[in-house]
């Protein structure tokens, strides 16, 4: 974690959020595993090793397991950024105004995302780098982890197939673990196999063109007031350019969010003002209409966090995405 200042880890806030859960971390890292490159596959295996099982789906929840320990508990605030907005009448997400300590996943996402292809940094410090990516971007995929309302939806109290929980919690693991008991055998891997096929012949085939296209609300605006789209590809490839040359510089100076990640993060926020917030009070949401209508933007997050987490390491290790 060494590229963050030591004057940010005093910011850190008592929030403490699992985004996903279990199961749906690990399905964007199997998801992920189908579509990498040689190169970002041969990496992946030889990074994590047994202790992984070799696979991003394994490795995916690493990054929740340890933020509670001494060691990494400044890593907690990075699993999100805290949009300012108001759910659900108007959602936004403001570099500036959400990351404004710089401690937060858009500049998480860049700082991994430089060390993870730094070979002068340890195995260990590369693998940790690698989990770190493997989980953020998975994260913001989840609307509630781009969301500082009643804390990120974890001050809302409302029922899951009987029993309390809070919306936060609903989202990370209530709605997942009824959608996979009723279509998927309770099995992670039946789901994200499922996935998987949608991706390559199914109903997100069509869709995965766009998830790869990010395009940028704030360069352009200050360049020359136009929109332009940009790819994971050009993302990377400036970002690289202006970082890893400068490697000893790194840790002294602040770390910029790429333009992607903060695409996706307001792609995430927005559910929060279409669904997320829309629930229908005392009623139970896993056996109303509004489950019926979060499951498709469930398994479309994921299936496209996984989609966007295999082409940044492709990007990363082979040049390319590396996908149609």
């Amino acid at each position: 974690m060494k590229a963050f200042s030591a004057a940010a880890l005093t910011l850190l806030s008592v929030r403490y959020a699992y985004a996903w859960g279990a199961i749906g971390h690990e399905a964007v890292g199997f998801v992920a595993m189908e579509f990498l490159a040689p190169n970002a596959l041969s990496f992946v295996r030889s990074s994590l090793g047994s202790e992984f099982d070799q696979s991003l789906g394994t490795g995916a929840t690493w990054a929740d397991d340890v933020k509670s320990e001494a060691a990494f508990r400044w890593s907690a605030d990075l699993h999100f950024v805290d949009a300012e907005d108001n759910p659900p009448s108007s959602c936004s997400v403001s570099e500036s105004r959400d990351c404004g300590s710089g401690f937060c996943i858009l500049t998480a996402i860049a700082n991994y995302t430089t060390r993870v292809v730094q070979t002068s940094l340890s195995a260990t410090q590369r693998q940790q780098a690698l989990l770190f990516l493997d989980h953020f971007i998975g994260d913001i995929g989840q609307p509630l982890h781009v969301e500082a309302d009643a804390v990120g939806g974890n001050d809302i109290d409302v029922t899951c197939a009987g029993s309390r929980t809070n919306l936060h919690s609903l989202w990370d693991s209530g709605m997942i673990n009824r959608l996979l008991s009723a279509n998927y055998r309770n099995s992670v891997t039946v789901w994200a196999d499922a996935l998987v096929t949608r991706i390559q012949s199914g109903d997100f085939r069509s869709l995965t063109s766009s998830w790869l296209s990010c395009t940028s609300t704030t360069e352009p605006a200050r360049r020359d007031g136009f929109t332009t789209t940009r790819t994971i590809e050009d993302d990377l490839r400036g970002f690289l350019n202006r970082n890893v040359s400068d490697v000893s510089e790194i840790s002294s100076r602040a770390i910029t969010p790429l333009e992607c990640p903060l695409v996706w993060a307001r792609e995430s926020n927005a559910f929060d003002c279409s669904i997320v917030f829309s629930y229908p009070s005392f009623s139970d949401l896993c056996t109303s209409a509004y489950f019926t209508n979060s499951v498709p933007v469930i398994e479309e997050q994921i299936a496209k966090q996984g989609y966007r987490l295999a082409a940044w390491l492709n990007v990363l290790f082979d040049g390319s995405t590396h996908l149609p």
